[in-house]
């Protein structure tokens, strides 16, 4: 009872607690017990900045607010309890879904606290040059949403340590934004500032060995840095490649704000991000070198498959591509812009007839154009721009991008091959799968299923019809990691058929919640 000295640095300590009380004969009574920490003040690895914590808004920054928050809790877990049983029941008592599903579902969420998350409050003087130096002056209009949400990270992964990677983040987003709208379009406004910023300090990139600049204006990040650094401060901590050349990074914004628009209804958060969306498409438009309306990948990896090499028009980075022009043609319509909408329109029908001519094999998108060895691979993840689109209900009548019976076929081959042809047609998804039924051993990731990828890819099977694969396809993926790895609540980024996994508790495979979304 009483106070207790703290405890001496490097001095090992345990504490327990009881409460006791008299239980009738055939009777109960309820103990109730919390346990809270409260850690407010949070500093990265460079030292520089103090950061408070999202909840000393409501409890302070003293680091004395452990009663507060333990109060909080007993007087509010009740309510909470009902809450969480109301989100839950729906899904958890609807028998048409399998128990496997609802168990990756909601356990699956592990990562969103537990991927080294920090949720920070922006400082209250703070302005707009303080955000990203001198470009983000005309940004002001930005910091009311940050002010309100504060700022939201997590990490690539525990073993791969970049907050908000964002290659990845846009097929982990769908939980936020289906779960925490907010925090998603905070998370975007963040993205948007270090878009519009460049930081002109060169650096050597590990697969190239080039030096190159950290950080072109007009491109989105890679990630918003290095916990061990000062992240939001210094951008792109990733240095395997120049990401500047990547070509998934500024069309998986674009496709975000589409989406985010979409499922929120937020106009303001639409007209915000319209500017930026099309300086970054301005940005991508470069990669289109013979003017055909597709972009053409550089011939080494440059997108999230960062080991696995495309060269000229492919499957992956052209459908991303034509999925960001069809948003961008929704978004001009949308907002009365009729000449950007023109200006796309225009490169949307010349770009779908070079896909079709360039990729379309009568069977499936070939992985890319270059009539190379492996360039007739099939990969799982080749509709990831129409996953996209369908999400976002622009997948029919005039916004079809891709023939649906293209979408389909292709679904199809992909669970015949990929899925059904691999490991009994019980691990998932294989990245790549070479015609004649062998995986695609080109690279050290055209071998490997990546989770996350394996749940959008089921979610596009459930938008497109093909209910029965999808589930099959992703039931793969939970029993390995879940079951037969004992992988809970630490599902990796990626696995192959025997021996190897890779990068354990990993942000992608939160994209389960697009199959949430395809089924409602």
């Amino acid at each position: 009872a009483g106070k207790s000295s703290p405890t001496e640095k490097g001095e090992v300590t345990a504490a327990a607690v009881c409460a006791s009380c008299r239980v009738p004969a055939r009777g109960h009574r309820t103990l109730e017990l919390a346990l809270a920490w409260d850690m407010p003040r949070v500093h990265f690895g460079s030292k520089e900045k103090l950061h408070l914590r999202r909840y000393t808004r409501f409890f302070g920054s003293r680091g004395d607010a452990a009663p507060a928050l333990s109060h909080h809790a007993l007087t509010h877990y009740e309510e909470w309890e009902r809450k969480i049983e109301a989100w839950q029941k729906p899904i958890l008592e609807n028998s048409q879904l399998p128990s496997w599903y609802k168990s990756a579902l909601f356990n699956e969420l592990y990562f969103m606290t537990d991927g080294g998350t920090i949720w920070v409050e922006l400082p209250p003087d703070c302005c707009s040059e303080d955000l990203q130096g001198p470009a983000g002056a005309g940004l002001s209009h930005f910091l009311p949403v940050l002010r309100e949400y504060g700022r939201f990270a997590y990490l690539e992964g525990q073993e791969y340590r970049m907050y908000n990677t964002y290659d990845v983040h846009f097929y982990a987003s769908f939980a936020l934004v289906m779960l925490w709208p907010k925090l998603q379009i905070s998370l975007q406004y963040d993205i948007a500032i270090t878009v519009v910023n460049e930081d002109v300090q060169t650096r050597q990139y590990l697969m190239c060995g080039q030096t190159a600049q950290v950080k072109l204006k007009n491109v989105v990040p890679h990630d918003i840095g290095d916990p061990g650094d000062e992240p939001w401060q210094r951008v792109n901590a990733y240095l395997m490649h120049d990401t500047a050349d990547w070509k998934d990074l500024n069309l998986k914004f674009v496709l975000q704000v589409y989406r985010d628009y979409y499922l929120t209804h937020d106009s303001l958060y639409l007209r915000d991000m319209w500017p930026v969306c099309q300086a970054v498409m301005e940005s991508e438009l470069k990669f289109d070198t013979d003017n055909d309306g597709l972009i053409e990948n550089g011939g080494f990896a440059d997108q999230t498959y960062d080991a696995w090499v495309v060269n000229g028009a492919s499957a992956y980075c052209g459908g991303l591509w034509l999925g960001a022009v069809c948003m961008m043609c929704k978004m001009a319509e949308v907002l009365g812009d009729a000449e950007i909408q023109q200006k796309y329109t225009d490169i949307l029908s010349k770009g779908k007839e070079a896909f079709e001519r360039m990729l379309w094999n009568g069977k499936y998108y070939n992985y890319d154009s270059s009539g190379s060895d492996t360039s007739s691979s099939i990969m799982s993840d080749q509709c990831a721009g129409q996953w996209f689109l369908g999400a976002c209900g622009l997948d029919q009548g005039e916004f079809e991008v891709f023939p649906k019976s293209h979408v389909v076929s292709a679904l199809k081959t992909i669970f015949e091959k990929n899925v059904m042809s691999f490991a009994g047609g019980t691990m998932g998804a294989v990245n790549g799968m070479r015609p004649d039924g062998v995986p695609d051993t080109s690279s050290v990731q055209s071998n490997e299923v990546w989770i996350g990828v394996v749940y959008a890819l089921a979610a596009t099977m459930i938008q497109e019809g093909l209910v029965e694969e999808g589930f099959h396809t992703a039931e793969g993926c939970y029993r390995t990691v879940w079951e037969r790895l004992g992988m809970a609540f630490q599902t990796p980024e990626a696995y192959r058929e025997k021996k190897v996994y890779r990068s354990l508790a990993y942000m992608r495979p939160l994209s389960i919640w697009s199959m949430q979304l395809a089924l409602e």
